[in-house]
């Protein structure tokens, strides 16, 4: 069963976030041709990005609602709603006809479908974090929480690897075309496998308790724990900040101004998408040895680092050095990310935890997740690289803050949290 737990958390956060970062890719390689073809070269890159953004605005809404239905209806079947959502939403952006069809209505209905894309992933992490680390033992926390946080990096793996075949084996005027439609129609097929596997898992006990469910999750969590809601979304916002500069924005960076090949960055992001799956399942296991604060501590302090040397990095132009630049992002992002999953549901009660562990996780990727890619090529076009490497180090002076205010968890019981 334990296994079992552990493949469903890690195949759905990995099923979802592969649509979400479908989406991010298309937006930096293919949108601005396709959806936005008559604001021209910058503002239809923007314009794509500012698409990109408009999910991480509803992920906190997916959050709220979903987690409403998770503290209320429990986790398992909740994330059966999540996948289902998701899969409806990514397929739809599959076969959504272009702007040169159908006009101004295409890239409006992307953007509605953007957005339940944004709900659904909104719902799916805080309860796919759950279904692991309240299956697990109080010494094994960080180990469980790590499988729903290797999803995001086998996801961006998956991504680019779908989109460098793609690529490879069509043309140009082809990929435009069609081809880059095959990995949201891909998702079909995973959301299918998905749902097998969590249709055949159990309940978590720590929800099961009589005393773990409440009448009105989300008012209790904001009465309780306001605080610890926003200073978790605080700690973890440079680490997203950081994984979707290289995620997202790199992607359109390296093409557009450094000149180097698609298939060239496509590449370096499936390497990119293995560092960043070995060094959020190392931050894991390291907090169950040295304990959750320490690591997002250590991490957000070398996220002031990265932010100051990345750029200068990646802008020599070099396949290598790009390779490491990105690298450098993804691994100080994930060492971050990997004991997430334990450090929030430790903060909070059973009764709300589902909403309030969602509410702070989003709330990071609004803030680091959606302002970023959108400003920084903006900041880039009018004060150069070395501005969004300066952004990323100011996002990681306010993580180390919020971190330094926030207890040690490890020794917490969830079982006696959930009789308080």
């Amino acid at each position: 069963m334990q296994r079992r737990i552990a493949f469903a958390s890690f195949a759905g956060t990995a099923i979802e976030f592969f649509d979400f970062f479908v989406y991010g890719t298309a937006a930096a390689l293919v949108f601005p041709t396709v959806f936005f073809p008559a604001l021209g070269a910058t503002a239809g890159t923007v314009a794509a990005f500012a698409s990109f953004a408009v999910a991480f605005v509803a992920r906190p809404v997916g959050a709220v609602v979903f987690g409403h239905l998770g503290d209320r209806l429990g986790r398992k079947r909740t994330l059966t709603y999540t996948l289902l959502l998701m899969g409806v939403s990514t397929v739809g952006v599959g076969v959504l006809p272009s702007a040169a069809s159908i006009g101004v209505a295409a890239p409006v209905v992307l953007v509605v479908l953007r957005v339940l894309q944004g709900i659904a992933v909104g719902g799916e992490w805080g309860g796919a974090a759950l279904l692991a680390v309240e299956h697990s033992e109080p010494g094994r926390r960080g180990r469980a929480g790590m499988y729903p946080q290797l999803g995001p990096g086998t996801a961006f793996f998956l991504t680019s690897a779908t989109f460098l075949i793609s690529g490879a084996t069509m043309s140009r005027e082809a990929f435009l075309a069609w081809g880059w439609r095959i990995p949201f129609l891909l998702s079909a097929v995973l959301i299918a496998v998905g749902l097998y596997v969590r249709l055949r898992i159990a309940e978590t006990p720590v929800f099961r308790a009589p005393q773990a469910k409440q009448r009105l999750p989300l008012r209790t969590a904001f009465s309780a724990h306001t605080r610890q809601i926003l200073l978790g979304g605080g700690a973890l916002s440079a680490a997203f900040g950081l994984n979707y500069i290289g995620t997202v924005y790199l992607t359109s960076y390296g093409t557009t101004v450094l000149g180097l090949s698609q298939p060239t960055m496509l590449l370096l992001g499936v390497i990119g998408g293995i560092v960043l799956v070995a060094a959020t399942a190392a931050g894991a296991l390291r907090s169950d040895r040295v304990g959750r604060r320490r690591v997002v501590l250590g991490g957000n302090i070398a996220a002031v680092v990265c932010g100051l040397v990345v750029f200068p990095i990646i802008d020599t132009g070099s396949v290598v050095l790009v390779g490491v630049g990105l690298c450098l992002l993804l691994a100080i992002g994930g060492g971050v990310l990997g004991p997430a999953a334990a450090y929030m549901a430790e903060l909070f009660e059973t009764g709300h935890r589902y909403t309030a562990v969602g509410l702070s996780y989003n709330l990071a990727t609004v803030l680091g997740g959606a302002v970023p890619p959108l400003v920084a090529t903006a900041l880039q076009a009018s004060y150069g690289s070395f501005a969004v490497g300066a952004l990323m180090s100011v996002y990681g002076v306010v993580s180390v803050a919020c971190v330094l205010a926030l207890p040690e968890t490890r020794a917490r019981s969830l079982e006696r949290l959930a009789r308080e």
